[in-house]
């Protein structure tokens, strides 16, 4: 088996998924791709797409004990491998452990051990998102105190609009995900109770 039949056997929708699911499956990996296109371009690769520029950059050379660049790349490759597991919420290795975990292979997916995660993932990046849409664009904290550094964030200049744009998707991030819990969890119950 190929690669690529291999991928596409993991990933296809299982049967009783609906065709909005398999649509939200995928849109919510895609939520985080702009956001994560923007910190590596401005953060990174020191593009000048970052409003505040060399305000913002003093004293970030360093991030949680590594180098702020280094920090932004993983940030972005784990906020979308954490998006990315929202297709296990229609696909089969959602309901069934794929063959490379060792000690769990072939066995039946506890729906629970889906749907907490997910439902308080969902939750949490609602809450996270649409406090910040409504309070950083207007140079806020999510406390509503007014922020003590420049904010790459800002409605007052074409970079902070590129910014805030490339961010937006990710307000439907946790309402997409809500929705692809309560339906994985609506189809794992109908199936325990025909099976």
């Amino acid at each position: 088996m190929s690669i690529r039949s291999a991928w596409a056997t993991a990933h296809t929708p299982v049967a009783g998924v609906p065709r909005w699911a398999r649509i939200a499956a995928v849109v919510v990996p895609l939520t985080v791709v702009p956001s994560s296109l923007w910190r590596i371009s401005g953060w990174t690769l020191h593009l000048p797409i970052v409003y505040g520029g060399p305000a913002v950059f003093a004293g970030q050379d360093r991030t949680l004990g590594m180098p702020t660049s280094v920090y932004v790349v993983l940030l972005s490759v784990f906020s979308e491998v954490v998006a990315f597991a929202a297709v296990g919420l229609v696909a089969r290795w959602g309901e069934v452990f794929p063959r490379w975990i060792p000690a769990l292979r072939g066995r039946r997916v506890p729906p629970f051990a889906a749907v907490v995660p997910a439902a308080a993932g969902a939750a949490l990046l609602t809450v996270i998102w649409t406090a910040a849409l409504l309070t950083v664009p207007f140079s806020r904290t999510i406390t509503g105190q007014p922020m003590t550094v420049p904010d790459p964030l800002t409605v007052h200049h074409w970079k902070g609009i590129l910014a805030i744009a490339m961010y937006l998707p990710l307000v439907v991030w946790g309402p997409l995900l809500g929705a692809l819990t309560v339906a994985y969890w609506r189809r794992r119950r109908a199936g325990s109770h025909a099976g």
